[in-house]
């Protein structure tokens, strides 16, 4: 199995030496806006503990970290009106994953619109912004 590498871009995230817009945070999970959104409210639930992807995850990291995955699929789902929520999680470079430290997408979806491409295109700050406030208010909202 390959060994983690924490110089990756989440765990610089992590360790607050990469900017990002987050939206929620616990002892055990952080949550922030995807800066190559396929959709508004597109963001990443990622556990603190370090991990490749789900097949090297402690299990106990993985009951902590569902629970968010859910807490913020609703959220997004309300902040975004949307009709549905994609979640998805890659594991290992043939099935897309590129970032390998372990992450969760939650991707509000829209009847009839696709979803962009993961193109390599930045968001704009602002616009990531405006977005995680919205989560951060449906999260309050409870």
């Amino acid at each position: 199995m390959t060994a983690y590498d924490d110089g990756n871009i989440f765990a610089k995230i992590l360790r607050g030496e990469i900017p990002s817009h987050r939206v929620y945070e616990d002892d055990d999970t952080v949550a922030f806006m995807d800066v190559m959104p396929q959709s508004p409210g597109h963001l990443l639930v990622l556990p603190k503990a370090p991990s490749r992807n789900l097949l090297d995850a402690d299990p106990a990291v993985l009951a902590k970290l569902l629970p968010v995955v859910q807490k913020l699929a609703r959220a997004a789902k309300t902040a975004f009106e949307a009709d549905g929520v994609f979640i998805a999680q890659f594991n290992e470079a043939p099935a897309g994953q590129t970032v390998f430290h372990l992450h969760v997408h939650v991707i509000p979806r829209y009847d009839g619109i696709a979803l962009a491409p993961h193109s390599g295109t930045m968001e704009k700050p602002d616009v990531l912004a405006e977005q995680a406030a919205k989560l951060k208010a449906a999260l309050a909202a409870g």
